[in-house]
């Protein structure tokens, strides 16, 4: 059973991409959900809860550094742990 007083403060913005300057190690030491426009999306790489938006990867397109094409999704955004 999770503690809820153990649990780090999710972030209003956050990536899950090490490099990006949002990153945050501890949170993804829990199992993290993310809800879009009341509908559960497993695919997010990086979400900001205040200004309303995902980044979710854009199929099998790569840029020139060999990371993932990102779109960014717009409305109602929920973040909670599992």
């Amino acid at each position: 059973m999770n503690d809820t007083k153990s649990l780090p403060a999710l972030p209003d913005h956050l990536s899950g991409n090490p490099r990006s300057p949002f990153y945050v190690a501890e949170v993804f030491e829990h199992q993290i959900g993310i809800r879009l426009n009341g509908k559960e999306r497993t695919d997010v790489e990086e979400y900001c809860i205040s200004e309303g938006w995902v980044k979710v990867a854009a199929h099998k397109a790569l840029d020139r550094r060999g990371q993932p094409l990102l779109m960014t999704l717009k409305g109602t955004v929920e973040a909670y742990y599992c």
